[in-house]
């Protein structure tokens, strides 16, 4: 089973040391969001309908709202696994166009080779977490030192716009499909069916499925399950909830089917998860950039 070693949140975004040896689902986050091996067997990712590797060597880069998946092969050992939920808010005050990091196309491809520099950087940051998480300062200056490699190294960020404009062009929704968002982000435990929210938003289920995916780039039940995901690791990071309280407020019938949930997009259950965020000082971030 898939364990979470280490879990920080903070304005950054988040940051889970992840014991890995079983598979994800196919999903989705708001964030820039970079993989890196700490130890272990090499593995793999699915992003962008290929496999993309994750080795010693190379980094798996996925962008906003870009659909994967954790390829786990069952025949391999398990793999500890570094992964990064950066939020371009934080981004954007090392570099106002890094901003773009919540837009598509920001990494131009799902895999890259490490730098020397980033794999001493990716080894101090775990090692960090760890063994000092209460070095909180010291943890958000690799992070951001890290992060800051990673973009110099895999992006065109010279030449990425920091125009209104440009940024405008990738937020262009459906009035129709934003509607819809609306509805989601008001109750994500509430929307069962998406035939419903279709005719809510005054489209046919083909229209609506088709919008919504042209405007967001994700199919609407995967930004469903972002919303609760999101909303679901907040509540367990915050610790005042009992699952049960959790699992219904997100609209789980069974508290059983929200520990799978949350597991097959987190990597481990959320009573670990939260023993792991709460357990260590390591939330660096709040009130330390």
């Amino acid at each position: 089973m898939s364990n979470a070693l280490r879990v920080a949140h903070g304005v950054f975004g988040r940051v889970a040391l992840l014991d890995m040896d079983r598979q994800l689902v196919r999903h989705a986050h708001p964030h820039c969001h970079v993989l890196l091996k700490v130890e272990g067997a090499d593995t793999q990712f699915a992003v962008r309908d290929a496999i993309a590797p994750l080795t010693d060597g190379n980094t798996v880069l996925i962008n906003a709202w870009e659909p994967h998946a954790y390829a786990h092969d069952p025949l391999r050992e398990r793999t500890v696994i570094l992964a990064l939920y950066i939020e371009p808010s934080w981004l954007k005050t090392f570099r106002p166009n890094w901003a773009a990091s919540g837009a598509p196309g920001f990494f131009d491809r799902a895999t890259g080779e490490l730098s020397p520099a980033i794999c001493k950087l990716r080894d101090d940051l775990a090692a960090a977490m760890i063994n000092a998480p209460e070095a909180v300062r010291e943890c958000e200056a690799l992070l951001a030192n890290l992060m800051i490699a990673v973009i110099e190294r895999f992006t065109p960020w010279r030449t990425i716009s920091a125009s209104l404009r440009t940024f405008g062009q990738h937020s262009i929704v459906d009035p129709r499909v934003r509607r819809s968002i609306e509805l989601m982000r008001r109750a994500p435990g509430e929307i069962r069916d998406m035939d419903a929210l279709a005719r809510e938003s005054g489209l046919s289920r083909a229209q609506f499925f088709r919008r919504f995916e042209s405007s967001i780039r994700v199919p609407p039940r995967v930004f469903l399950n972002m919303l609760r995901m999101e909303a679901a690791v907040a509540a367990v990071v915050e610790g005042k909830e009992c699952f049960a309280a959790i699992s219904e407020r997100l609209g789980f019938s069974a508290p059983a089917h929200f520990t799978r949930f949350f597991r097959d997009h987190a990597g481990s259950c959320p009573s670990e998860f939260r023993s792991v965020a709460l357990g260590h000082p390591a939330t660096f971030g709040q009130g330390c950039h």
